[in-house]
């Protein structure tokens, strides 16, 4: 009896020894610069599981106690295998070394191969620096707003504009971070160009739908962009030399292996050529913008990780005579990293945004105009991370955000009177929390749920009551300098689920409802008044993923449907001049938008790129406005196609294009006219009755690497581009005027931005 006693003791120690889990968890990082990787992959082919890196590059697997061998991958790195025995909790950093033949791949993103399929992630697109910086682009400046503009599900503001609309939403309802913090006005140029300097990026991600619960403040996308930490090893430096502008980057460590340092600068130099210009007028104007970046990383010990970031840019316009416009954006990010265990991780923020611009106009009179306007915030942030098992997590945070918005001043001076007008200033307390968790169920299905609540406080100022009609308030209440009020909120329920047809296809499911307290209304941004409610989102969407060729091929379909409450427009023959209370011009109502989004990719070979085809439609419908009658938005563009192509002529070069098209905007045109003391007054009946004519587009780029020489430490590269080939005018608006010849007619004129042929060069050297 012993001997069965002992026997089964035995077996049941052995079970149990079988049995028991270690944990093994640490870094993933770049070899050479030793930046973190977000998204590699730690697998264990025995077993048939695995793991990737978080945000931070921090990854944790649970394997049996004893001997495994794994293998670590990303896209663009050597694989490595490796063993090791675990047992208990161990911590094993990992660095990989870039692949040889990197150079010459395109990759839309760089995750794990089977990410597309196997990630319960859907409606987002991650886009790397490469792939972005192989787009064509205008004037040979890499935009990283106009490669998203590439993307199913995603429309174009304009010709040559880096303003965007997402699955219905406005420009002002996409959320915009830079290392966590909001650029309001993430433009240059009047849109021509966006604030981000490529050669900064490490990495962006763009969410139409399925947003994580640790997001919110916007209702239709968000698109997350982060800066790279810079070299912890060796200073190295980028430098490019354009037609329009040129810049510099440089990293290098402070500290070899713990802390780095990262600064860029770009200039664009018009202003430089107008001063030589024989014509007065060209003479005395300036027009430029620059852009500032820096980032300094500390990884102080194996626990905490503290970094500080910023970007300072302006634009300037000036005629030295008439004219004086700058606008500019600023953001500062604080953010520790710590790891309380292998299993549980804190991200805190401090965060800082301004956006502000001036407006200076001289008349022939001595009379002279002086507009600013102001919006800034200061962010506190706390988010966690439990990493209960291989197959549960659990995030959850929260976050405060303190508004001072000045809608607008204005001041106007002259001989004979001086005017005075300012829009309230006003201040605002956004906070929210929010619990997480994502699930694998099992190797097919996995969940991610999450619950957000957030609420809106206005502080002090006056609010004003008005009637049906009325231009002016019937009564008003002011509160004090430190009174809340007018609070409104709400919760926001997220859920993702996936599940896997076989080994190399996936349904996946989303819904999420955005609430978003500030709005834009015309050119201003404003905090809501008392009885405009916050825009409220919700959007579900299905989709199918397939993969083919060993990963080479990705195929996606989606269809969503968005319904969206309180969404705001100005009335009917609204006044929006000198006018104090701006926010009775302002109506609400709802909208609604759907679609189906096809996209195939290709991101292995010398020939890689994409084919995205999107069909949507968007509705506001606005008591007050168009008699009460659904119309369509600006956004509307019922029909987009995208392709974009890379092919690997040579070894040294290499051939990009993309060519989009898209449904003309809707746009209002007058139906029938009649004269008034002599001038003709245009009549107009349905609200965005009309459509400009559709828009197409064929950009090329070719580009040339120097040669490489043994021992020589720098290298270099000739982009060649050429936006707008068959230089198609597209329209960007139709203007109703008078006939020149009899002004008891009127015409319409088309007016296109960028009607011809725009050809750059930008010669590129990296050391």
């Amino acid at each position: 009896m012993k001997k069965v006693l002992t026997v089964i003791l035995t077996l049941l120690v052995l079970i149990a020894k079988a049995e028991e889990k270690a944990t093994l968890s640490g870094y993933i990082a770049d070899a050479i610069t030793s930046e973190t990787l977000i998204g590699a992959t730690v697998y264990a082919p025995a077993l048939q599981i695995g793991a990737t890196t978080n945000a931070q590059g921090f990854y944790t697997i649970s394997l049996p106690t004893g001997k495994h061998q794994l293998q670590i991958s990303f896209i663009g790195y050597e694989t490595k295998t490796i063993e090791i025995r675990v047992a208990g909790k161990q911590k094993q950093n990992i660095t990989l070394t870039p692949s040889a033949t990197q150079l010459a791949e395109v990759m839309v993103t760089d995750q794990l191969e089977a990410a597309h399929v196997e990630d319960f992630k859907m409606s987002s697109e991650v886009l790397s620096l490469k792939t972005i910086k192989e787009i064509p682009a205008f004037m040979g400046e890499v935009d990283v707003l106009k490669a998203i503009q590439a993307l199913p599900g995603v429309q174009s503001g304009g010709e040559g504009t880096t303003g965007y609309f997402v699955r219905g939403g406005s420009a002002d309802q996409n959320l915009v971070l830079l290392d966590g913090a909001t650029v309001y006005s993430p433009s240059h140029l009047m849109g021509f160009f966006s604030v981000f300097n490529a050669d900064v990026i490490k990495e962006v991600e763009l969410y139409k739908g399925g947003v994580p619960a640790q997001y919110g403040g916007r209702s239709a996308s968000l698109l997350d962009i982060r800066q790279k930490n810079g070299n912890t090893e060796e200073f190295t430096g980028n430098a490019g030399l354009g037609l329009i502008a040129s810049r510099l980057s440089l990293e290098g460590p402070i500290k070899k292996g713990q802390s780095s340092f990262l600064l860029a600068g770009r200039r664009t130099y018009a202003d430089v050529f107008t001063r030589m210009s024989s014509r007065e007028d060209l003479k005395n104007s300036v027009m430029y913008f620059y852009d500032l970046n820096g980032r300094l990383n500390f990884r102080l010990g194996e626990k905490d990780v503290l970094t500080f970031s910023g970007y300072y840019g302006d634009d300037v316009l000036k005629n030295k005579e008439q004219l004086s416009w700058n606008w500019g954006n600023r953001t500062a990010t604080a953010n520790w990293k710590h790891a309380f265990s292998k299993k549980l991780f804190a991200d805190v923020s401090a965060l800082y945004s301004d956006y502000n611009y001036t407006l200076g106009v001289n008349s022939t009179g001595n009379s002279q105009l002086e507009w600013k306007a102001r919006i800034n915030n200061e962010t506190l942030k706390a988010d966690f991370t439990y990493l209960s098992s291989s197959k549960l997590s659990f995030k959850m945070g929260a976050a405060s955000t303190y508004y001072n918005i000045n809608p607008g001043a204005i001041n106007i001076s002259g001989p004979e009177s001086d005017v005075s007008f300012e829009l309230e200033t006003q201040r605002a307390l956004e906070t929210a929390a929010y619990l997480s968790s994502t699930l694998k169920v099992n190797d097919e299905f996995t969940i991610d749920a999450g619950i957000r609540f957030s609420m809106f406080q206005n502080i002090g100022g006056r609010v004003n009551q008005y009637e049906n009609g009325a231009d002016e308030p019937y009564s008003s209440t002011d509160y004090n300098a430190n009174e809340f009020h007018g609070t409104q909120g709400g919760f926001e329920p997220r859920l993702s689920m996936r599940h896997m047809l076989g080994t190399s296809s996936s349904i996946k499911m989303s819904y999420n409802r955005m609430m978003q307290y500030l709005q834009l209304a015309s050119n201003s941004t404003t905090g809501p008044p008392l009885d405009i409610k916050p825009q409220i989102a919700d959007q579900i969407a299905l989709g199918y993923f397939q993969n083919f060729h060993n990963n080479s091929y990705e195929a996606s379909a989606e269809v969503y449907y968005k319904y969206m409450q309180n969404q705001i427009d100005f009335k009917d023959n609204a006044n929006l001049i000198l006018n104090k209370h701006l926010e009775n011009e302002v109506l609400s109502g709802f909208g609604q938008a759907y679609g189906l989004e096809l996209m195939l990719k290709k991101t292995d070979g010398k020939l890689t790129g994409w084919i995205s085809y999107t069909l949507s439609r968007t509705e506001r419908t606005i008591a007050g406005i168009n008699n009460g009658k659904s119309y369509l938005p600006y956004q509307d563009r019922p029909h987009a196609i995208n392709i974009v192509s890379s092919y690997q002529l040579k070894p040294r070069l290499q051939l990009a294009a993309a060519w989009t098209y898209s449904t003309g905007a809707p746009i209002s045109l007058p139906t029938s006219s009649y004269e008034f003391n002599g001038v003709v007054v245009p009549v107009y009946d349905e609200k965005n009755g009309y459509r400009l004519p559709d828009s197409h587009r064929l950009d090329l780029s070719l580009t040339l690497d120097g040669k490489k020489k043994p021992g020589r430490k720098w290298d270099y590269s000739y982009n060649f581009s050429i936006y707008n080939l068959y230089a198609r005018q597209n329209p960007f608006s139709i203007q109703v005027r008078q006939n020149a010849d009899n002004p008891k007619q009127t015409e319409a004129v088309q007016t296109a931005l960028i009607g011809s042929i725009v050809p750059a060069f930008t010669l590129n050297i990296k050391f």
